[in-house]
């Protein structure tokens, strides 16, 4: 029981800390339970972490959300941003083409390769923000980036933060797209993970409250204290971060 215990904590750790990170969260749950084999990592777990970042984000941005008379464009711009990870996503999971990418090969050279770009584009001082310069087009271009997210590595914080980068927003604002694009994310991913936990015996344990209770901390802590980070250093060290875990996997792999 206390092991158990202790993976799920592990677990809604990296959930918490890597969701909003540009360091990709998918990439590190799969490393993490196919090195270490944990018995608690499940659908059902899975779908709790997912549950617990998603209330995290929701409760730290509350006053934005709620205040849908004042930031009803805003809003409006964010769910537009969103459809083509729904509608592409939907697919491939649907397909089940999506676990075809999920393997250390894929993750190795898309945690390189994005880091590249993340550095490439958090380069130069732009200063867009979004309360003047999101609008129908920008939002749109980043959501289509954010397509690429659903591949393992790639990172869905990393992709439309560099997406926001490439458009001149600065790094704060681009930090803020990425937090409230995450919401119909997260939500989505709960919603399919409970669709299909829906056809098996759920069996609704103390892990599963402690997998949201602890997702919900790491992920409100990191969201905090990141937009503190970026508004006054930039992405590389995330950027190196990312090309370390790279070279590893490649000495693993080959």
């Amino acid at each position: 029981m206390f092991q158990n215990i202790i993976e799920v904590i592990v677990l809604s750790a990296i959930q918490g800390v890597s969701e909003f990170l540009p360091v990709s969260s998918s990439a590190h749950l799969i490393l993490v339970s196919s090195l270490y084999e944990f018995k608690s990592n499940s659908l059902l777990i899975d779908v709790s972490l997912h549950l617990g970042s998603l209330i995290a984000i929701i409760f730290y941005f509350k006053d934005e959300l709620l205040d849908f008379k004042s930031n009803k464009r805003l809003l409006s711009l964010i769910f537009i941003g969103s459809i083509p990870l729904i509608i592409v996503g939907y697919f491939l999971y649907n397909t089940g083409f999506i676990h075809h990418l999920r393997n250390i090969e894929v993750i190795a050279w898309t945690t390189l390769v994005f880091a590249i770009v993340l550095f490439i584009s958090d380069r130069s001082k732009f200063d867009k923000k979004i309360s003047t310069n999101l609008n129908f087009q920008s939002i749109l271009l980043i959501g289509i980036f954010q397509i690429l997210s659903l591949i393992p590595g790639v990172s869905r914080a990393g992709i439309t933060i560099t997406a926001a980068r490439i458009l001149k927003f600065n790094r704060v604002d681009s930090s803020k797209i990425s937090f409230f694009l995450s919401i119909p994310a997260l939500a989505g991913a709960s919603i399919l993970g409970l669709k299909e936990v829906a056809d098996q015996t759920m069996n609704l344990n103390y892990l599963v409250l402690i997998a949201i209770i602890f997702s919900f901390i790491f992920s409100f802590l990191i969201v905090k204290f990141f937009l503190i980070y970026i508004n006054k250093f930039s992405m590389n060290v995330f950027v190196v971060y990312r090309i370390v875990i790279a070279l590893i996997l490649f000495s693993y792999i080959y």
